[in-house]
């Protein structure tokens, strides 16, 4: 392996919270005898010597709630908001360039992901679509099917324009049972 690519895994595993025992001098996974080592070993934070040592956590037993349906539906037209209010913050002024939409495509994603959890709503699962192209007088038609069940899984879908771009936004909120 290249040590561009060593030094790549490691940053990108310090960022995910775990130590790479390429990257790490004080951390070093234990490499079987005789044998050579072709890929990248990990070891997580909570198991270096001494942090949980001292305070072992206590085993938490859970039980079912045996809860079928949610207690409080998600909010339809609140996430509805967050999304023109996004949507026009971001984008309002932008041109459409190919590689600056990409971007913004995981920008807008992230913040309308963090301000629908943010509202707390219970065992939902909130998934984000962002869709940005740009406006030259065609048309389009999207379209997207999901396995739910109608009584409690809903969508908020959210569609903007200016001059040189169009942004299509939906975010789906499915119960965790």
């Amino acid at each position: 392996m290249s040590d561009l690519a060593k030094e790549k895994a490691a940053r990108l595993l310090k960022k995910r919270g775990s130590v790479s025992s390429l990257g790490s001098h004080e951390v070093r996974a234990k490499e079987p005898v005789g044998k050579t080592k072709d890929s990248i070993s990990t070891v997580s934070y909570i198991d270096e010597h001494g942090h949980h040592d001292d305070n072992p956590r206590p085993t938490v037993q859970m039980e079912n709630t045996y809860q079928l349906g949610p207690a409080k539906r998600f909010p339809v037209l609140t996430v509805k908001e967050i999304l023109k209010d996004v949507l026009a913050n971001y984008l309002q002024e932008e041109k459409y360039e190919a590689e600056l939409c990409r971007q913004m495509t995981k920008t807008i994603s992230e913040v309308v992901k963090a301000r629908v959890k943010d509202m707390m709503i219970p065992r939902y699962k909130i998934i984000v679509v962002i869709s940005i192209g740009q406006l030259t007088g065609q048309n389009m038609r999207m379209g997207s099917r999901c396995l739910w069940d109608a009584a409690s899984d809903t969508f908020s879908s959210h569609t903007f324009k200016n001059s040189s771009l169009f942004a299509i936004a939906n975010v789906y909120g499915v119960y965790f049972e």
